[in-house]
């Protein structure tokens, strides 16, 4: 299993971005699709999740209400809208597959797949 992000980029505060993360390889059964970050000198941190088909997401509580995480199971590609973001969001974000999941565990350690990381820069 491959994962592949893109999206990331540079934007003013208060702007928007979309990530996007393409899962490719043998998919079988259930799973979660997971977006992390990590800033520099900063431990990486769950952002989103969601299960196979879009049915549970869960969110952190500092991009909850800015940040919407959606799925397209055909194509098996995870999407991280976000929104308002502010220079704190400044990170190399990371999307993840937890196989078999079903739940959305917010602990990387519970992750087996890991894409290249893409950067968001939020400048003030």
């Amino acid at each position: 299993v491959q994962l592949q992000a893109s999206g990331g980029g540079l934007v003013q505060a208060g702007g928007s971005l979309r990530l996007s993360c393409a899962a490719s390889g043998r998919l079988l059964g259930t799973y979660v699709m997971g977006w992390f970050r990590q800033a520099p000198g900063k431990e990486r941190e769950f952002v989103a999740g969601i299960t196979r088909g879009g049915g549970r997401t869960f969110l952190s509580d500092s991009v909850k209400g800015r940040f919407t995480i959606s799925h397209d199971g055909a194509k098996n590609i995870v999407f991280l809208q976000m929104n308002s973001l502010k220079p704190e969001d400044t990170a190399v974000y990371y999307c993840a597959l937890d196989t078999p999941g079903p739940v959305v565990r917010t602990v990387s350690r519970f992750y087996d797949y890991w894409g290249q990381g893409t950067q968001v820069t939020v400048s003030s």
